[in-house]
C-alpha cells in the first residue's frame, strides 16, 4: 500500500520536477558553464572591475534599507488587519496583493506619473511652496528606488506576518497588563519576540526580490544609480557583449540571494521544530499530569 503511495506521489510530482529543471536548473547550468567558458578569467575581470564592487556596494544598500522600510509599514499594517473581521482582510487583501500582479515596468512608470518632475503628487507640492525639482527628483535616487521597491515589497511581508498575528493568542497581552505592564511593555516584550521568526523570514524573502530587481531600476532610474542588475545588463547590452562577465555576474547575483533565501529557510525550519518539540513535550506534561 505504501509503495502504491509513494509511486502515485513520485508521479504527481513529475510535472513539477520537469518544470524546474527545464526553466531553473538547466538555465543555471549553462549560465555557469558560460561564466567558466574562458577558464574562470571571467571572474578574474568581474573582480578587478570597480563598476562590479560599486554596483554590489548599490545593491547592498537597497537591499537591506527597502526591505526594512517595508518591514515596518507590513508590520503595522498586518497589525492592523489582524484585529479586523475576516471579511475585511480577505478584502484588504485582494487589494494589497494586486502590486505583486504589476510588472517592473508597469510599477516604474506609475511612480514617475505620480512622483516624477511632473507628476502628480509634485504638482500638488509644488502648488504648495516646495521646489518642484526637488520633488520630482527624489524618485530617481537611490531613495527614490527603495521607495519604489517597497510597492510590491510591503505585499510580501503581510502575507508572511498576517498569518501569525491571526493566530497570536492576545489573552498574554492581557495578562501582562494585568499585572501592571504597559501597552508598549506587553507589546514589546511579548509580542515581537513570537514575530522574530517571520520578521526574518519577511526580510530575507523582500532582500531576495530587492537584490534581483531589474524592470523597476531600468525604466525608473536607467545608469544613474549603480546595483548588480544593472551592471549585467550592460555586460550584454549594444555598449558591451562581454557574456562570460554577464554570466559570473549573474552566478555572484544568484550566489546572493539562495544564501539569503537559505537563512530564511533554516529560521523557519528551527521554529516548526521547536514548535514540534513544544508540542510534544505539552503533550507529555498533559499524559503525566
Amino acid at each position: 500500500m505504501m509503495g502504491r503511495r509513494a509511486h502515485i506521489l513520485l508521479w504527481l510530482a513529475l510535472p513539477a520536477t520537469v518544470f524546474l529543471a527545464v526553466f531553473f536548473i538547466l538555465p543555471l547550468i549553462f549560465v555557469v558553464g558560460d561564466s567558466l567558458s574562458d577558464g574562470g578569467a571571467a571572474f578574474g575581470r568581474v573582480a578587478a572591475d570597480p563598476i562590479f564592487w560599486s554596483g554590489l556596494r548599490g545593491s547592498m544598500a537597497i537591499g537591506i534599507s527597502a526591505p526594512l522600510f517595508s518591514l515596518v509599514i507590513g508590520y503595522f499594517v498586518s497589525l492592523h488587519m489582524a484585529r479586523k473581521s475576516e471579511r475585511f482582510r480577505a478584502a484588504m487583501m485582494f487589494v494589497i496583493s494586486l502590486p505583486l500582479t504589476f510588472s517592473g515596468l508597469v510599477i516604474a512608470y506609475g511612480f514617475i506619473l505620480t512622483f516624477g518632475r511632473a507628476g502628480f503628487v509634485t504638482t500638488l507640492l509644488a502648488g504648495l511652496g516646495a521646489d518642484p525639482a526637488v520633488i520630482g527628483g527624489f524618485i530617481f535616487s537611490p531613495l527614490g528606488l527603495g521607495f519604489a521597491y517597497s510597492y510590491y515589497l510591503i505585499p510580501r511581508v503581510v502575507m508572511i506576518l498576517l498569518p501569525p498575528l491571526i493566530n497570536f493568542d492576545h489573552s498574554q497581552i492581557l495578562a501582562a497588563k494585568s499585572m501592571g505592564a504597559s501597552g508598549f511593555r506587553a507589546h514589546f516584550d511579548i509580542l515581537l519576540p513570537q514575530l522574530v521568526p517571520g520578521f526574518i523570514s519577511a526580510f530575507c524573502l523582500t532582500s531576495a526580490v530587492a537584490f534581483g530587481a531589474y524592470g523597476t531600476a531600468l525604466a525608473l532610474v536607467g545608469t544613474q544609480v549603480n546595483i548588480l542588475p544593472l551592471v549585467l545588463y550592460s555586460k550584454i547590452a549594444e555598449t558591451g557583449n562581454d557574456l562570460p562577465a554577464a554570466s559570473a555576474i549573474s552566478v555572484v547575483l544568484m550566489s546572493i540571494c539562495i544564501l539569503v533565501i537559505t537563512v530564511a529557510e533554516t529560521v523557519t525550519a528551527r521554529k516548526g521544530s521547536r514548535s514540534a518539540k513544544g508540542g510534544k513535550s505539552a503533550q507529555s506534561a498533559m499524559v503525566a499530569g
